[in-house]
């Protein structure tokens, strides 16, 4: 992890290096810096048809990058009822601004999210070698 990996302290983490901004009933989710460090030069994000149900912890969409193919799981179940259509033609957006133009879909929400992680809890995790990353 660098010096530099930013965790924002409005979000929510889950293990898989997915970030939740919760305004009840939508999750609007991204992946953190941290992955989009990880993956390198993001190339190409699969979609998910808006409209679509997901449930938590189904396989949401996938990212493809220089160097790997990236699963991106649902932190919420429910209807997804935006997608950042910019990323089809930039997803280098993922990589610039992963917490801002970079965010991947918005989900209305059954239920609030739950098993999140804080910001600390977040950091932790990823400062931890110990800790398995994908």
């Amino acid at each position: 992890m660098s010096p530099s990996t930013q965790v924002p302290r409005d979000l929510r983490y889950t293990k898989n290096d997915e970030w939740v901004r919760w305004n009840p009933p939508v999750a609007v989710v991204g992946i953190t810096d941290f992955a989009q460090s990880e993956l390198t030069d993001v190339v190409f994000v699969e979609l998910p048809a808006e409209g679509g149900s997901v449930k938590a912890g189904e396989r949401l969409l996938v990212l493809e990058s220089v160097k790997t193919v990236a699963d991106v799981y649902a932190p919420v179940s429910g209807r997804i009822s935006k997608v950042n259509q910019e990323l089809k033609g930039h997803p280098e957006l993922l990589n610039k601004d992963p917490y801002g133009q970079g965010w991947l879909v918005e989900i209305q929400a059954e239920n609030p999210p739950s098993d999140l992680l804080s910001p600390e809890e977040y950091l932790r995790k990823i400062s931890s070698p110990s800790e398995g990353h994908h």
